[in-house]
C-alpha cells in the first residue's frame, strides 16, 4: 500500500535568475487536471517563476506541444499534466506508453520535464493524485522540472533545438580531426 510509504522530497530549489515554464495539459478529464495545474502553479509560484498554461485534446498531444514550444518559444521547462483511467480497450496501454515514451525521449535531448501524466486504473486514484490536499502529482510534476532547470543552469545552460542534432560548433566535416587538424 503506498499510502503508508514515506518519501524524501529535495528542498525546493533556488534560482538566481527568474524561470519560465510551459503547462502542458490535457483537460479530457476537467477537474482531475484543474487540481493538478493548482498544484504546479502553486509549486511554480514558490520559486517566483512564471508559467504559461497549453492545452491539447489528449495526453499523445502534450509531447508534440512540448515539442513544438521548444522550437518555436522560450521557455526554460515544462511540466506534462493529463490523466488517463484504464478503459475496455487496449488504448490505454498505447496512450501510457507512447506519452510517456515521447516525453522521455525530449529529456534525453536535454529539456527539463516534469512528467504529471497520471496513469491509473480508476478514478478514485486518479483523485487521489490529483488532491491538493493529499498527493498532487500536478506539484510533483512541477518539481521535478524545477529540479532540472536547476541543474541545467548549474552545468552551464540550454542548447536550443530538439532532436538528435550537435550545436553548429560541434559539427565536424568529413576529413577534418576535430581538436587535432595536423593529425
Amino acid at each position: 500500500m503506498a499510502g503508508a510509504e514515506k518519501h524524501y522530497i529535495l528542498p525546493r530549489p533556488t534560482f538566481d535568475k527568474p524561470v519560465k515554464l510551459a503547462i502542458v495539459m490535457s483537460p479530457y478529464y476537467k477537474d482531475i487536471a484543474d487540481n493538478m495545474l493548482a498544484g504546479a502553479k502553486a509549486e511554480i509560484d514558490a520559486v517566483g517563476g512564471t508559467y504559461e498554461i497549453v492545452e491539447v485534446p489528449g495526453a499523445l498531444e502534450i509531447p508534440t506541444a512540448i515539442g513544438i514550444a521548444e522550437r518555436m518559444s522560450n521557455f526554460d521547462g515544462y511540466v506534462a499534466l493529463g490523466c488517463v483511467i484504464r478503459g475496455e480497450t487496449t488504448h490505454y496501454e498505447t496512450v501510457c506508453n507512447d506519452s510517456s515514451r515521447a516525453i522521455q525521449l525530449l529529456g534525453l535531448q536535454g529539456l527539463c520535464i516534469g512528467n504529471g501524466i497520471l496513469t491509473v486504473e480508476n478514478r478514485p486514484q486518479a483523485e487521489v493524485r490529483a488532491d491538493p490536499k493529499d498527493q498532487n502529482k500536478g506539484g510533483g510534476a512541477a518539481a521535478a522540472a524545477l529540479h532540472l532547470i536547476a541543474l541545467t543552469r548549474k552545468w552551464g545552460g540550454q542548447r536550443k533545438g530538439v532532436g538528435f542534432m550537435p550545436a553548429a560548433e560541434e559539427y565536424k566535416l568529413a576529413g577534418e580531426l576535430k581538436d587535432n587538424p595536423t593529425a
